[in-house]
């Protein structure tokens, strides 16, 4: 796969930007930063936006998952828009019964939990993302020489969704497939892959010039079973973009403990939660790569001079990376003010 002519990345347009740069190893004069689930519930635009529109629905018409990632940048100024979307759209788009259910999130018609259930999965038909890449080219011609950040799910995180039927603090269900079926466990993980690959590469064909990874539910799991079971199908859902030059992102929950793996996905760029600090996560990546985070969002709920005082040393200790992007080390929690977030960005700008 090679970007198509005019596609922003390779015409120049946002290869210069703040947070390509930084993605790439680069230090710009302007720190980077974006916000994870940065387009949602906490704008009160976004609300009005989606009134009446169930989210899948507003997923899958253009102009609406358009206005909607672009709102945060209007608003806060952030050095990307990242895509909206759910992680369960190209599963929805694959034939598979799901729905989002308000306050617990997407659950799954007919959980896949045999053999027999996952050899019904059917691979994703490309032309089912038309809507995807149509709402990409209205946001991308909007937004310029500011990146968009593709958005797909880790193989993972999508499976424990089909196999749990919604979601799990702890998927049990889903590591006892992974222990007790290897075979099956194994061919669910590559759908997955190919899946959300497909979703990644149909957004990046359209114009986004960083494509991210979210693995949610990883932290459930031990070193040895990601190392062996999960790893190398989020490597291949990254190989859907090989031969561009896209920015690779991988982020995931619970990390702590299998940094040192997360390069080995494929990814350029690690993402990581709050509960590391930045030096001592580098320290044990061992790899000199680009990092991306880890504001802890409970401090979007403090004193400003707290917050901005945490953020001060977020942004000192991603000095020790060869370059730092700033985000939180989760998302935007719905209660957010979206002052403090306008607040923020302008204080991350600033500082050198």
């Amino acid at each position: 796969m090679t970007l198509p002519a005019g596609h922003p990345l390779s015409d120049g347009l946002t290869a210069t930007s703040p947070l390509v740069r930084a993605m790439r190893g680069d230090r710009p004069d302007t720190r980077p930063v974006w916000f994870m689930r940065q387009a949602g519930r906490s704008l009160p635009e976004y609300r009005a936006a989606r009134e009446g529109t169930e989210m899948l629905d507003a997923c899958l018409t253009p102009d609406l998952a358009a206005e909607i990632t672009l709102q945060p940048v209007r608003r806060h100024g952030v050095d990307a828009a990242v895509y909206f979307s759910d992680i369960v759209v190209p599963v929805l788009l694959s034939g598979v019964g799901v729905r989002i259910a308000p306050g617990r999130g997407p659950v799954i018609d007919e959980p896949v939990r045999t053999a027999a259930d996952v050899l019904k999965l059917r691979p994703v038909d490309p032309s089912a993302f038309a809507p995807i890449r149509e709402a990409v080219g209205i946001v991308v011609a909007e937004l310029g020489s500011t990146p968009l950040i593709a958005f797909g799910g880790a193989p993972y995180t999508l499976a424990s969704y089909l196999v749990e039927g919604g979601p799990s603090k702890d998927q049990l269900r889903t590591r006892a497939l992974m222990v007790s079926d290897p075979h099956t466990w194994a061919t669910l993980l590559n759908w997955c892959a190919d899946v959300t690959g497909a979703f990644l590469r149909a957004q990046v064909e359209a114009g986004a010039s960083v494509a991210q990874l979210f693995d949610s539910w990883m932290g459930t799991l031990s070193r040895r079973d990601y190392q062996r079971r999960v790893l190398p199908h989020s490597r291949r859902a990254f190989d859907a973009l090989r031969g561009t030059d896209v920015p690779r992102v991988h982020f995931g929950l619970g990390t702590g403990e299998v940094l040192d793996l997360l390069p080995l996905t494929g990814a350029d760029v690690i993402g990581v939660d709050w509960r590391l600090p930045l030096d001592a996560a580098v320290e044990r990546l061992g790899t000199p790569l680009p990092i991306q985070g880890n504001i802890d969002p409970a401090y979007l709920f403090a004193p400003w001079d707290l917050l901005a005082a945490h953020a001060r040393d977020v942004m000192q200790r991603g000095e020790a990376a060869p370059a730092h992007v700033v985000n939180l080390g989760h998302g935007v929690p719905p209660e957010t003010d979206p002052d403090v977030l306008t607040r923020l960005v302008a204080l991350v700008h600033e500082e050198r």
